[in-house]
């Protein structure tokens, strides 16, 4: 177990400085945390903070994942992204509320009509070449409720996954396994001649909770604040039911089974991929209230 130069802590998970070569621990693994003489390369438009940590104690050699997967972002606190280093998780939240009233506030005010509303809003195997709204699906929801249910899964879960694999990769995860989720439902529509669009965060959350399952299969999540359940045995019920559904059996009437387990193999995917390297928590409070659906929320097939 390592020891933080810093403070002495022993620490599960240090962080190694690429700047003066220090191991440290969370509170001090940024370079003003440490008096790291890193500080004197302010003047570098690049920062400091150009993924300047490995995330482990073991990949000492050479770049972090991060590094490799996005090295092209600048995201030191000298460049234009810094900003995002770290928060994403409330950036894509933002984006899903955001894009909530472009919905249901703006839309309505400018009469959009339901034909311009669907091609802006959702990916559908009608239009499988209106490529924004790959995008833009990830974001839209179909409801008040289907949006906070969602939301309350990524701001529990994505903040853990960024926190342990880094503000650009769970970008990456976010949007990737968004987008992929969301061409996964609208290819098995076209195959089956079903022209139902599609919409929600569900394929990305999915992959959210695939990647802490494997990371961490008995991670305690306390439903409704008191009722403790390993993560492992939540991401078993929703690919039953997503299963189910698939197979023609619909527990959930009205959801998107095919992107809940697109999203959810592409987080299983990732998470084994990561594994290792990252040490998850082992306990998480995960409230909700009643509502018509699970994750998904009601309507026409969300994710």
């Amino acid at each position: 177990m390592a020891t933080c130069d810093q403070c002495g802590r022993s620490e599960n998970m240090p962080y190694h400085c690429q700047h003066c070569g220090g191991t440290y621990c969370g509170e001090h693994r940024l370079p003003e945390n440490h008096g790291c003489p890193g500080l004197d390369d302010w003047d570098d438009p690049s920062g400091i903070f150009d993924s300047g940590f490995d995330d482990s104690a073991d990949n000492r050699g050479g770049r972090s994942s991060s590094g490799r997967l996005s090295g092209a972002l600048d995201t030191g606190v000298g460049g234009p992204l810094g900003f995002f280093r770290g928060n994403m998780t409330f950036v894509f939240l933002g984006l899903m509320f955001i894009t909530f009233g472009l919905q249901y506030i703006v839309a309505p005010l400018f009469d959009v009509g339901p034909d311009l509303w669907s091609a802006l809003f959702v990916i559908s195997p009608e239009h499988p070449l209106y490529v924004w709204t790959w995008f833009t699906s990830i974001f839209a929801h179909g409801g008040l409720w289907h949006l906070l249910v969602n939301a309350i899964v990524i701001y529990f879960f994505g903040q853990l996954v960024e926190e342990y694999v880094g503000s650009r990769d769970f970008a990456l995860l976010f949007l990737g396994s968004g987008v992929l989720a969301g061409l996964a439902q609208m290819g098995v529509g076209i195959v089956q001649n079903d022209p139902t669009g599609a919409l929600g965060a569900s394929g990305a959350a999915l992959a959210i909770l695939g990647v802490l399952t494997v990371l961490n299969p008995d991670l305690r999540v306390y439903l409704y604040f008191f009722i403790p359940v390993p993560i492992w045995l939540l991401t078993v019920g929703y690919a039953a039911v997503s299963v189910s559904g698939a197979l023609g059996v619909p527990i959930l009437p009205g959801v998107a089974n095919i992107a809940h387990l697109a999203g959810l193999v592409i987080g299983l995917a990732y998470g084994q991929h990561v594994k290792g390297r990252v040490n998850a928590r082992n306990r998480l409070q995960f409230g909700g209230g009643r509502g018509g659906g699970g994750m998904g929320g009601r309507g026409r097939g969300p994710f």
